[in-house]
């Protein structure tokens, strides 16, 4: 695991995120669902939910416009966060293209291994991002998920371009 300072737009007190090489087995099994579960053509996503060496909860992010025609436009031509240049991680809610934040990969793998009878102490691994937005983390948290895993540098590769 490497470390290395970013600036991340949020992240909670007493909390960190760590990175890991691709080859990292339970970074493959996040990649494995962002290929199987987000259907988000802009920043697809997936995450991976560990305890004790197994998987115990996954998501991917699910769009909020269901017809891949409606995705296209919102991701080449217009989206109303990127317009109005709303910060980053913040107001979902104002542009029917996003993901709103309950269907993060996070929140959704987190959701996911919450089923289970105990799943504090849990570890989140995330592919296709390189930070996790405070309504993730509240309910990363709240499922007593403990370290946040990332791709070494998720920074470079899933940054958007402006």
């Amino acid at each position: 695991m490497s470390e290395q300072k970013i600036e991340y737009p949020y992240l909670p007190a007493g909390r960190e995120i760590l990175l890991v090489p691709l080859e990292n087995q339970f970074m493959q099994e996040a990649k494995k669902a962002q290929a199987e579960l987000s259907n988000e053509l802009l920043n697809p996503t997936g995450a991976v939910v560990v305890k004790d060496g197994k998987i115990i909860g996954r998501g991917g992010n699910l769009a909020g416009l269901p017809f891949k025609k409606w995705q296209l436009f919102h991701k080449n031509v217009f989206c109303v966060r990127r317009f109005f240049k709303i910060k980053t991680g913040t107001k979902y809610w104002t542009c029917p293209g996003c993901a709103k934040n309950k269907n993060h990969a996070e929140a959704r793998a987190a959701r996911d291994a919450a089923k289970n009878p105990d799943s504090s102490g849990a570890d989140l691994y995330l592919y296709g991002h390189w930070w996790c937005c405070e309504p993730c983390w509240n309910e990363m948290i709240k499922c007593g998920i403990k370290n946040v895993y990332l791709l070494e540098n998720a920074t470079e590769i899933f940054a958007r371009k402006k």
